[in-house]
């Protein structure tokens, strides 16, 4: 059977008018499953009741920091698509985030069972996450080494640089935080993830002295408070330390010979960064330099076509800073219609998980077959 996405967004900030509209886009043919990200501006709990109402199929969605659609970046309202082909879903609501070892557990038997019964299917795991959980790194962790052979892809959930409260909606009409969706989604159609970035290593680099991962905070670097040191080594003030030069002045680790982006979210009163993603007490890290975002957009969806020659849809997880430092050099036009060329359906998050690891300042996405 082959997949029919329907795309679908809406810029209502009415929470009933904007299902209704995403709904008619959308179309009123079976569907198997509906993905969604929506501005946290919404009445929640009016657009939560309002999904449950319209849609029969498994529903997927969280609050974003700006969403990407058939018209490239959409900073407002919600975006997403149906998609019907067969697809099969099994979606774990994971609360709370503080305890999830059962949940997994009982992850893990459905995927094995799921697997004997339907040995001819190909699976992914999408994964949407409250954003200022912090719980990431330990639950994508703890979900890759138990579930199998499943790649996993996800987004941390946003809500426009407020980080005040980041929302997933649980598929039964209600949207909640300190929680995660896993969703194992089947399909005959091939698939394959990626992951891409535009940073490498530069020149300078930094020791991180004195750090505390479980709070994702960085308090010293080469033995100076930590905003300090950084500004300093971009020739700045600790004043002029914002969200767009978090974003183009990444801290970046290697391992191997692979780069890992540790993006800064903001400077505390006590001069300690608070990061995206964890980072550990004496790691050196360099000061990352960008390459062209364009061209290598370009080349990972050149990648993904030697594996799937047409994909039909590509889910997309993005950075919010990847956004920032776009818009702020001109260029998210241009990246936003490399997205619709590429048929991408996502939103900007606040850090992303590919496979095992939650990684920031980074695109992934699951690209899906005709």
């Amino acid at each position: 059977m082959k997949i029919q996405p329907e795309y679908a967004c809406s810029e209502l900030m009415d929470p009933t008018l904007a299902v209704s509209e995403f709904a008619n886009k959308i179309g009123s043919k079976d569907i198997d499953l509906v993905i969604f990200f929506c501005s946290p501006d919404y009445d929640l709990d009016i657009l939560g009741k309002a999904l449950k109402n319209t849609f029969d199929c498994p529903c997927i969605g969280c609050t974003a920091s700006g969403q990407i659609g058939t018209n490239g970046f959409q900073h407002s309202g919600i975006v997403g698509l149906g998609l019907t082909g067969g697809f099969q879903t099994h979606s774990f609501l994971i609360q709370p985030l503080t305890d999830y070892s059962e949940a997994i557990a009982h992850i893990a038997e459905a995927l094995r069972v799921d697997s004997e019964v339907h040995p001819d299917l190909h699976r992914f795991g999408l994964l949407l996450i409250d954003g200022l959980s912090m719980a990431e790194e330990r639950l994508v962790a703890n979900l890759y080494q138990q579930i199998g052979d499943v790649p996993i892809i996800g987004g941390s959930a946003g809500d426009d640089l407020r980080f005040e409260q980041t929302m997933i909606y649980d598929g039964n009409g209600r949207f909640i935080p300190n929680a995660a969706i896993f969703s194992v989604i089947s399909t005959k159609s091939q698939i394959t993830t990626f992951k891409v970035q535009h940073f490498i290593p530069g020149e300078t680099e930094l020791v991180i002295t004195e750090a505390d991962p479980e709070k994702r905070l960085i308090i010293e670097i080469n033995g100076e408070p930590a905003a300090q040191a950084y500004a300093e080594a971009l020739g700045l003030t600790v004043q002029d330390l914002t969200p767009v030069v978090f974003s183009r002045n990444p801290l970046v680790l290697t391992f191997g010979d692979e780069p890992y982006v540790r993006s800064i979210q903001k400077v505390n009163d006590d001069f300690s960064l608070t990061c995206y993603c964890a980072i550990e007490e004496g790691l050196i890290v360099a000061i990352g330099v960008a390459e062209d975002p364009v061209d290598t957009l370009h080349q990972a969806f050149e990648h993904v076509k030697e594996t799937i020659d047409n994909p039909c849809v590509i889910i997309g997880c993005d950075c919010i800073l990847r956004r920032l430092q776009f818009e702020q050099e001109g260029i998210d036009q241009e990246i936003g219609k490399v997205m619709v060329q590429n048929r991408v359906i996502g939103f900007s998050t606040y850090g992303e998980q590919f496979n095992g690891l939650h990684v920031n300042q980074t695109f992934t996405g699951i690209a899906i077959g005709e």
